[in-house]
């Protein structure tokens, strides 16, 4: 059984290469997909839409769509919810494990996009959800760790006791979560090792991706928002190893500035931790909110000590909205704002499919300070709605 496990591993491998080989030579004379006006990305979802990770001829057809809008970066979701597009043996691996039931002659899905995308001149990055589970109570790493995994709210209510993912009674009646679903505990060391080691996963199913992009790696907050713990509110992370953590460090427990700095610097340690397990030719990158202030201090997500130390190759500032002017200034801001040479602008096309301008009006106002790249979310809210699509390949 293992001889004839490692020739299909050689015979996958062997399939790869012709495949890239061929299509390389197919394509050797395409258009190069980056234009002067900079990098252009697509988050393509592993579960949208399209599902373009379920077959070659969607993979196939997103790699063609792709070379039409001349984009150069694709940003496929292949970890979500607990679940994995690639072999694992720490996360749901059935999404890969039903590719290779339905197509167990030709490459993996991903060495397949890779192989497609990298002919077209066109970089691939995995899309990967950290601490967000979706509503995935069952995943694999919920069941090893326990309760521990997840996150727990500052009346002590852990997120796999809200109802329905709602927040309970009575905060309910004016509280709700951005976010709503399972979320994990950055502060319990036992999560990131699990994170890592799927990160592991993937490098060794897919070396030949380009980079990792991050994905909800943060905390949750609640709507309306408050801007830190010393407010009274609705805030996460009061789990007991968490709070344990943090009274060896500081000798008691109270919430405020230190608790918040704390939780921060837990979320960088996941990235910088992360960072550590990507091969040194790939990029890393996060999808990170666009009021930078409010990602600080509600989030604890500080994106832009990411950028400033390194730990971020570039990061994606998701600046979705139908407001063409607050748009504007997002760019504005962001562009010239610490780490801004290294800061992406992602575009919610998604909010004007139904008026293909507005999203070709967001493209050149983000142009117009020159930012590191544009990214548009998504790619299957466009093909759902092809004159959106059209408008974009023909400007």
């Amino acid at each position: 059984m293992q001889a004839s496990a490692t020739l299909r591993g050689a015979m996958r491998a062997l399939s790869r290469v012709l495949a890239l080989a061929l299509l390389a030579a197919a394509c050797s004379r395409a258009r190069p997909p980056v234009g002067a006006a900079g990098p252009l990305g697509l988050w393509v979802l592993a579960e949208g839409s399209e599902r373009a990770l379920e077959s070659p001829e969607k993979i196939a057809a997103l790699v063609e769509r792709a070379s039409q809008l001349r984009a150069s970066d694709l940003f496929v979701q292949v970890h979500r919810g607990g679940r994995s597009w690639f072999p694992s043996t720490h996360a749901d691996d059935a999404p890969y494990r039903e590719f290779r039931a339905a197509h167990p002659d030709g490459p993996d899905a991903l060495a397949d996009l890779v192989a497609r995308a990298h002919a077209r001149g066109i970089r691939v990055h995995a899309w990967f959800n950290c601490l967000n589970l979706s509503a995935n109570r069952d995943a694999p790493i919920v069941k090893s760790i326990g309760r521990d995994a997840v996150l727990v709210d500052r009346q002590g209510r852990s997120l796999l006791d809200y109802p329905d993912g709602k927040v309970p009674e009575p905060d309910g009646h004016w509280l709700e979560l951005e976010t709503p679903g399972i979320w994990l505990d950055p502060a319990v060391p036992a999560v990131v090792d699990a994170l890592a080691a799927t990160v592991d996963d993937l490098v060794r199913a897919e070396p030949d991706l380009d980079g990792l992009q991050l994905d909800y790696i943060r905390y949750p907050y609640a709507l309306p928002m408050i801007p830190g713990s010393r407010f009274r509110g609705l805030d996460f992370g009061y789990g007991e190893i968490a709070k344990a953590r943090f009274t060896a460090e500081h000798g008691s427990f109270e919430a405020g500035d230190a608790w918040d700095e704390f939780r921060r610097a837990r979320v960088s340690e996941l990235v910088e931790r992360l960072r550590g397990h990507i091969p040194p030719g790939w990029k890393l990158s996060a999808a990170v909110l666009a009021f930078a202030d409010r990602a600080y201090l509600t989030s604890l997500q500080d994106w832009r000590a990411w950028l400033e130390d390194g730990r971020l190759d570039f990061a994606v500032a998701m600046a979705y909205t139908r407001d063409d002017r607050l748009f504007r200034y997002h760019a504005h801001a962001l562009r010239f704002g610490i780490g801004g040479e290294r800061l992406w602008l992602g575009i919610g096309a998604w909010l004007a499919v139904d008026d293909p301008p507005r999203i070709a009006h967001q493209l050149e106002l983000a142009r117009e300070v020159k930012p590191a790249g544009v990214s548009l979310f998504s790619y299957d809210a466009l093909v759902a709605k092809p004159p959106a699509l059209e408008a974009l390949e023909h400007p």
